[in-house]
């Protein structure tokens, strides 16, 4: 079974209008709520098999922070440019490129990335309705594949979906 790990990059700062929205470094409120989170998925004894970011700074430093949390080598983090403001269709068409591991059915797949395109992602892959996938926000989806070239819309199911302010028991 494949799981998909849908992150929203952190909070990030407007403090500097100079800086291009590509730059945009992450606030202190995105780095406190970062490491909260990856703590949230260590936390649920996640393995990560692949991650795949992309590669706004905002975003792939929520990436490596969370990384860092769960022990993945961050030389290993995949940065795919296609994922900077994707809409749904183009984070489809990622999502259909990861490499299968060979006699793994069994991957954990974290995919870093913004919204709308996230948000939109998660509601026709789940045939949910997520109004919106808040930064730092998780959405873990269980898909009905054996290969990642046959995700499609409506073929998973959202495990949780989890977020900072999320108040959990």
């Amino acid at each position: 079974m494949k799981k998909l790990y849908l992150i929203r990059h952190a909070k990030s700062s407007w403090d500097n209008p100079e800086i291009d929205d590509f730059n945009r470094p992450l606030n202190s409120r995105g780095e406190k709520d970062a490491p909260k989170m990856g703590r949230r998925l260590k936390e649920k004894r996640l393995t990560p098999d692949i991650v795949v970011s992309s590669p706004a700074v905002r975003a792939l430093d929520t990436c490596k922070i969370i990384c860092e949390v769960l022990s993945f080598n961050k030389t290993k983090i995949i940065e795919n440019k296609s994922l900077y403001h994707a809409s749904e269709e183009e984070i489809l068409r990622v999502v259909r490129s990861l490499r299968d591991r060979t006699g793994d059915e069994e991957e954990n797949v974290l995919l870093f990335g913004h919204n709308p395109g996230l948000t939109d992602f998660a509601n026709r892959l789940l045939e949910e309705k997520i109004l919106n996938i808040p930064t730092t926000g998780i959405v873990c989806a269980e898909l009905a594949i054996r290969k990642w070239e046959d995700a499609d819309w409506g073929c998973g199911k959202m495990l949780f979906f989890d977020f900072p302010k999320n108040k959990i028991d």
